[in-house]
């Protein structure tokens, strides 16, 4: 299994991901600001285990994708230095459903998953605040999206996300802060020290939680895991 990450999350959590998997760590430099600049959930979109990827990422990471088999294509828009600019490949893709701004969401991210329903929220950074789990349950960090995804009758837990970390922020996005592969939900950083994590370990009682270090919830833009 590959993962893809920032490489700036907490040493102790690469440590017990490296566990899991192969991992591709993510760096930019020169493309946008520094607190998203190495996030997956920034650069990359997954359809139905195909990357989207956004054409201006560097050709190393592109060149670890292949080493990889990994199944990708670029994307038609460049991640820019400013919002909306970086929220093109910013969306959430599950079995039966798109979820995103779609007045910022790259026309490749529709054509390849044009056979799915359309879900427009009026967040931009749509995957930073949504955790997609099985059945087309939800955990999200935008009041926005919970109410868009209710009217659509999808199971959704809302939870602030004051006590997520993000350097340069107030603070980050519950999406940020995990990936989900299989039946597991991997965190960076421990639910005991977020102050809704038990409202959220009952909302996945049915699913494995794996915490990467003993510390509070690091926003990293999400763990992107891919056979």
């Amino acid at each position: 299994m590959l993962i893809l990450a920032d490489d700036r999350i907490p040493e102790k959590a690469k440590d017990t991901l490296e566990k899991h998997g192969h991992i591709i760590y993510l760096t930019t430099h020169g493309i946008t600001y520094p607190a998203i600049s190495g996030h997956p959930d920034i650069f990359f979109c997954t359809i139905n285990n195909h990357l989207v990827v956004a054409p201006n990422l560097s050709e190393d990471i592109k060149n670890r994708l292949k080493k990889f088999e990994v199944s990708y294509s670029a994307g038609k828009k460049p991640i820019g230095e400013k919002y909306p600019e970086t929220a093109w490949y910013n969306s959430v893709v599950t079995a039966n459903y798109v979820i995103g701004n779609i007045s910022f969401m790259d026309q490749h991210i529709k054509d390849l998953a044009a056979t799915k329903e359309i879900i427009h929220v009026n967040q931009g950074y749509t995957r930073c605040n949504l955790i997609p789990l099985k059945n087309d349950r939800f955990i999200t960090s935008d009041k926005g999206i919970e109410k868009v995804l209710l009217k659509y009758g999808l199971e959704v837990l809302f939870v602030d996300p004051e006590g997520v970390l993000l350097q340069g922020f107030k603070n980050g996005f519950i999406g940020g802060t995990c990936g989900v592969w299989q039946n597991k939900i991997f965190f960076i950083g421990s639910l005991q020290h977020f102050p809704k994590g038990q409202k959220v370990r009952d909302f996945i009682r049915d699913m494995e939680t794996i915490e990467l270090y003993d510390g509070p919830l690091f926003d990293g833009g999400g763990l992107f895991f891919i056979s």
